[in-house]
């Protein structure tokens, strides 16, 4: 039976990303062609698919390429009915943690959708049925390594205590300060500006808002706090894509990496800010 293959242009069309992501995916040994045809182009059987898909999930689940070449293993493509066993059950722990989101999105979209529906017809917003799904307890461990289990309770009490318009107007600000971040980022600014510089303060302001971090309040060391949050940012893409700008994600399109640039920008003029005020 002949084993079919596809181009690397059609692996580009069907699967949405880039003939540059694919080779940048063979340049570090992530996937390399099945073959090369005689005019130089890459080829990919259907085992090479299957290492595919699940590398295109593990991005999805925001694995950065490292991370993934050590989930995925060496070897390429299943070579016999162990190795497509193999891959099988790799595809089948990707399948659950898909599913999970999933549920976790559906949930949003309902709370979304009673939000709306609660709006326009004028009746009492319930905080029970807004959030669901909106987990922020899952960055307690971090929080509590971090700065100890006192911090985390203290935050996690501050935000329960809030009212559903506070919270909904605490989310704004999040949403206005990381729009306003990006586009100062796109648009070339220096981080020195004024106007970086008065998104610098409504950031600090906002840091110095919320119980149980360091910069909450008068005591702890604000300065030290504010640039080694921005350092975080540009380290860990969690959060640094929260200050992506469209270059960044570009980046990601063609190497499967987020660029840093936005969150580069957003370091420098916190530590600058940091340096001249706190």
């Amino acid at each position: 039976m002949e084993h079919r293959d596809w181009s690397i242009q059609e692996i580009a069309r069907l699967t949405g990303t880039t003939s540059r992501t694919l080779r940048h995916y063979d340049d570090i040994g992530l996937l390399p062609p099945t073959r090369i045809a005689p005019n130089g182009y890459r080829h990919y059987d259907e085992g090479a698919l299957v290492r595919l898909q699940r590398i295109l999930l593990l991005r999805e689940l925001g694995l950065g390429l490292p991370a993934i070449a050590d989930v995925v293993g060496a070897d390429p493509r299943p070579t016999d009915v162990r190795g497509a066993a193999v891959e099988a059950a790799a595809l089948e722990r990707h399948l659950a943690q898909l599913r999970a989101e999933q549920e976790r999105l559906a949930r949003q979209i309902a709370s979304v959708e009673h939000t709306i529906t609660t709006l326009r017809e004028g009746e009492d917003l319930m905080p029970e049925n807004m959030f669901d799904g909106f987990d922020h307890t899952q960055y307690k461990e971090e929080v509590e390594t971090r700065w100890g289990t006192k911090a985390y309770a203290d935050g996690d009490r501050w935000w329960r205590g809030l009212s559903a318009d506070e919270k909904a107007a605490w989310q704004q600000r999040v949403a206005d300060l990381g729009a306003d971040w990006i586009a100062l980022a796109a648009a070339g600014a220096d981080p020195a500006s004024p106007e970086a510089q008065d998104v610098a303060r409504r950031h600090v302001a906002w840091l110095t808002g919320i119980p149980g971090t360091p910069a909450y309040g008068a005591g702890g060391d604000r300065k030290a706090y504010v640039t080694g949050l921005g350092e975080m940012y540009v380290a860990d893409p969690r959060f640094g894509a929260n200050y992506a700008t469209p270059a960044d994600r570009a980046a990601q399109s063609d190497t499967g990496t987020m660029g840093t640039g936005g969150a580069e920008f957003v370091r420098d003029a916190l530590r600058i800010y940091a340096e001249a005020n706190l």
